[in-house]
């Protein structure tokens, strides 16, 4: 069984690419299953296998403890990892190919709380990867680029696994996304960009943060997406398989 963590920023598109996600496999003779992780969820464009809001009531720890909402999804989300052992145990004996886990929207709550990164390490799988949804329609900016790839850098400090950035939404960024994708593939095309931007104090920040991360190594190619069309999921699904299974799908 091999894990596949879904993050990103707060509608980035994370949920619907996890249907996407499922439906791919479930399409190539592979059997995925679907972890929710975010019990703050209403609703979810698929049917969650195995649900963390069984475990964890939003509703009733807000009345448990007079909290408003944000109280409660911190208190929520710290719950999750003490929840790890029944939750392994639904996904083994489902016994899936691949399992898919949605977090929560509200990343800052699972990466950089102690719960997030316990729940990664802990979660028995044969192969881990994090897939790190950039939001197509935040990062038409190159100032706003700059600030998500230091973030997903981060993430991927935070989670100590294998990571495949995604650019989300291509379907409605068709005028900006060769400029978007020309920043991932170039430092200088980026830095280009942020010479241009007016804002010259925060450009000279970005720029130093770029540097940082391009020193670091931890800059990355891009794979365009839209979960609308599914495009460009052929190029996900061949990047994910080459980190879990070295190019080789699961198939019965």
């Amino acid at each position: 069984m091999d894990s596949i963590f879904v993050t990103g920023t707060a509608g980035a598109g994370k949920s619907v690419l996890t249907s996407r996600l499922l439906q791919w496999y479930s399409d190539n003779n592979s059997y995925p299953i679907s972890l929710n992780l975010d019990p703050g969820a209403e609703s979810l464009p698929y049917e969650p296998d195995v649900d963390v809001r069984e475990y964890v009531d939003l509703k009733a720890i807000m009345e448990d403890y007079n909290l408003g909402p944000n109280g409660s999804l911190i208190i929520a989300s710290d719950l999750i990892s003490t929840h790890l052992e029944e939750i392994q145990n639904e996904v083994n004996e489902l016994n899936p190919d691949y399992v898919i886990i949605d977090t929560p929207g509200q990343i800052e709550l699972f990466a950089f709380r102690a719960s997030g990164p316990y729940f990664v390490g802990n979660f028995l799988a044969d192969n881990k990867v994090n897939i790190f949804v950039f939001d197509g329609t935040l990062v038409s900016s190159a100032l706003n680029y700059v600030s998500i790839s230091l973030l997903a850098s981060s993430i991927m400090l935070r989670l100590k696994t294998s990571q495949v950035n995604v650019l989300s939404k291509s379907d409605l960024i068709i005028d900006t996304l060769p400029q978007i994708l020309g920043w991932a593939s170039s430092s200088k095309k980026l830095e280009d960009s942020l010479n241009q931007e007016k804002e010259a104090e925060y450009s000279l920040l970005s720029k130093e943060v770029l540097r940082a991360l391009s020193m670091g190594d931890f800059l990355q190619d891009l794979i365009a997406v839209s979960s609308l069309t599914m495009s460009g999921m052929i190029n996900l699904i061949g990047a994910i398989s080459r980190i879990v299974s070295q190019g080789e799908d699961k198939r019965d």
